[in-house]
């Protein structure tokens, strides 16, 4: 385009102030809204992929972009200061003297990065302004040309420019949560340096210009995808994920390596998403890809390894095996992928606890996994069969012993069913009479205990037996001292397993140590980037930053529209923002039916139909009365039924809803925390008051 022209051809001063848009994939769809309407009012923006030509490298196009605009904006959010990516092209601009403008769309702290190359910049602040006009003082300030700075100032020695707001306490503790993560590498995305995602840090030069230019993804990256299951009748998946997947849990201990982890790896699964694609959006410059052809006791793995910004195979391979030979099978790949990638042999792996010498029971173990991501309570108890088989079959199974443990405090899991607790006993927990549920919840707790005891016995360093032993402890028991300890060992014994740190921050959300979690969690965050971020959007409401909140629930809806919780926690969002009409439209997009019934009540009160939300009060306490008593409780709450509120929270605490595990945090129940009620009950519960 010739400087000078618009979208349309026109020629203006302003539509010559071409824009360099810097985000982060997260907030694509931002950054294509704020794209749209500075083209609408003929202000040209430069924004990837849409304008990288076909066949251009993609590190040259960023460079030659950046070099040619007249401004670069970024779209400053928590994953954009996570961003490696956001970073080289901020500091790239502030090399070349382009001014900078900040739209900031959330309450991310800055890296000291960040900090040192955005010290001078203009900032516009979304949360405090609202998006369209926030857009409008954008539109202006790019209009108006803003100045470059003269050179960054050493961090300490300026003021921060940062948008004034007046924050709740909670958010100063969301706050001081991300500012720990902040300090050295920045947040989220690229965590704890090379072997949790950090791209190297020297940058190579822009081409025919001898200067620092983009660095490159890390070549030392790699995401595993999952196996393709070519078997004649197509019914063996669970077993071609499971070996993607232990090859993912043997990669990611290579300290050189960059891994995602299985949640990411496996988002592409069935989808047509090009390779370059996947590798773009993982982070990754090279990719794994398999087959799986199992009849029988025979196997035939085919794995390739490609480059993926090119298609070059750089090393593949067939094994003829068997089922016995399949971990021998998955140690060969690992060290294939070692050599190939020129990074240091494996070092010593877990040991051969979380192993078995049983195929059946290897098989039967791989099944009740895949079951288990499901997360319905059909699966979960079919799961959990699967389960009880193979430690049968091998008792010394200590990964099966920690997943049977895991599977029995899940809250999808129906003890009584589990356990066959008989129809008379069913029928008096509908009516409220929960005499009989000691003797269920002891079963439970009895099996979880003897479950997680076994594999810590035969694993001891076994991160997963750890960090059952906690859930045990923790949403079983109520113990949360010990169960703290227990999760302490499994971090330490496998920091960079996403999902021990998914557990980790909800143990320490719940004892109320909520920067602590929101460290833990964008942690998980930067190990399983298109991860589910339920725990994250969680706390972020408890924290009351119900802008951050509202951004990272929409995307996790966005890739996974089917999720269970994600729009009923939305709706209490909105409810706290005031958006009672959005907030309706949303628990009705809620797929569970008792969080919809629940959820009604507390929108329709919001929107003064008292008659209507008695209505549905009434049907939510005679239909769901006997699952969802802690949610009925949010419902009283809201209404200042104090009374009612601690009938419901007791008898959410006589059927040990799990709950109650956040009662502490509970922004519902913020109210009460005065009430000598309800410190008792937080005694009871065994969490500090």
């Amino acid at each position: 385009m010739a400087e000078g022209e618009g979208m349309d051809g026109a020629s203006s001063g302003i539509a010559s102030r071409t824009v360099f848009l810097s985000y982060a994939s997260q907030d694509a769809e931002i950054a294509n809204t704020v794209c749209r309407e500075l083209e609408s009012r003929g202000i040209p923006c430069w924004i990837a992929p849409r304008d990288v030509a076909p066949g251009a490298l993609y590190a040259d196009a960023i460079v030659r972009a950046i070099n040619e605009s007249k401004v670069l904006l970024i779209v400053l959010s928590q994953s954009a200061v996570a961003s490696s990516h956001v970073g080289r092209e901020v500091e790239r601009a502030a090399s070349k003297r382009k001014p900078i403008i900040a739209f900031r769309v959330d309450i991310a702290t800055l890296s000291p990065e960040l900090e040192y190359f955005l010290s001078n910049s203009q900032w516009i602040d979304v949360p405090a302004l609202g998006m369209p006009a926030a857009l409008n003082k954008l539109a202006d300030a790019v209009a108006q040309g803003p100045k470059a700075p003269s050179h960054p100032s050493p961090v300490g020695d300026h003021v921060h420019k940062f948008p004034q707001r007046t924050f709740s306490k909670r958010v100063v503790g969301a706050l001081a949560a991300l500012v720990v993560l902040a300090v050295g590498v920045g947040l989220g995305i690229h965590f704890w340096g090379p072997r949790h995602g950090v791209a190297p840090t020297a940058v190579e030069a822009s081409p025919g210009t001898g200067e620092p230019g983009i660095a490159p993804i890390s070549e030392k990256s790699i995401a595993v995808l999952p196996f393709a299951d070519m078997s004649e009748k197509r019914d063996q998946e669970y077993f071609s994920d499971g070996m993607a997947e232990e090859i993912i849990d043997l990669l990611v201990k290579i300290p050189e390596l960059v891994v995602p982890a299985r949640t990411s790896s496996f988002y592409f699964k069935g989808k047509s998403t090009q390779i370059p694609e996947i590798a773009r959006e993982l982070g990754v410059r090279n990719i794994l890809e398999g087959s799986v052809r199992k009849s029988g006791n025979h196997l035939r793995v085919t794995a390739q390894l490609v480059r993926a910004d090119n298609g070059y195979h750089l090393w593949s391979e067939t094994y003829n095996s068997t089922v016995d030979d399949v971990f021998k099978t998955q140690d060969e790949i690992a060290g294939a992928v070692v050599g190939a990638l020129k990074v240091s042999l494996l070092g010593k792996d877990t040991p051969n606890a979380k192993l078995t010498t049983s195929s059946e029971a290897y098989e039967l173990y791989l099944q009740a996994r895949s079951l288990s991501y499901r997360r319905t309570s059909d699966d979960t108890l079919k799961a959990y069969a699967h389960l009880q088989k193979a430690v049968k079959l091998d008792p010394q199974f200590a990964l099966a012993w920690a997943t049977l443990a895991t599977l029995l405090t899940y809250d999808d899991v129906d003890w009584d069913r589990v356990f066959e607790v008989s129809a008379e006993t069913k029928a008096q927990f509908a009516k409220g009479d929960f005499r009989g549920w000691p003797r269920v919840l002891e079963q439970a707790r009895g099996a979880a205990h003897a479950a997680a005891e076994r594999a810590i016995t035969l694993g001891p360093d076994l991160a997963e037996s750890h960090a059952a032993m906690a859930q045990v402890l923790a949403w079983l028991d109520w113990n949360w001292k010990v169960a703290d300890v227990e999760m302490t060992k499994a971090l330490k014994l496998d920091p960079a397993n996403a999902r021990i740190a998914v557990m980790a921050a909800d143990l320490a959300g719940d004892l109320g140590r909520i920067s602590e979690a929101l460290q833990l969690a964008i942690r998980a965050k930067s190990l399983d980037p298109l991860g589910n971020s339920h725990i994250l959007n969680w706390l972020q409401y408890v924290n009351g930053n119900w802008d951050q909140a509202d951004l990272t629930l929409r995307r996790n809806i966005e890739l996974y529209p089917t999720a269970e919780h994600d729009h009923y926690i939305r709706a209490l969002v909105l409810l706290a923002q005031g958006k009672a009409a959005q907030a309706q439209a949303e628990v009705e997009l809620e797929p569970l039916e008792t969080f919809r019934e629940t959820g009604r009540p507390l929108v329709l009160d919001a929107l003064g139909r008292q008659p209507d939300a008695d209505k549905a009060l009434a049907l939510a306490e005679e239909k769901d009365g006997g699952d969802m008593a802690y949610q009925i409780a949010y419902i009283y709450a809201a209404r200042k039924n104090l009374d009612r509120t601690y009938y419901w929270l007791e008898r959410a605490y006589k059927q040990h809803d799990l709950g109650l595990s956040a009662l502490k945090v509970d922004p519902y129940f913020s109210d009460l925390r005065n009430d000598p009620r309800y410190k008792a009950l937080l005694r009871k519960v065994g969490l500090p008051e």
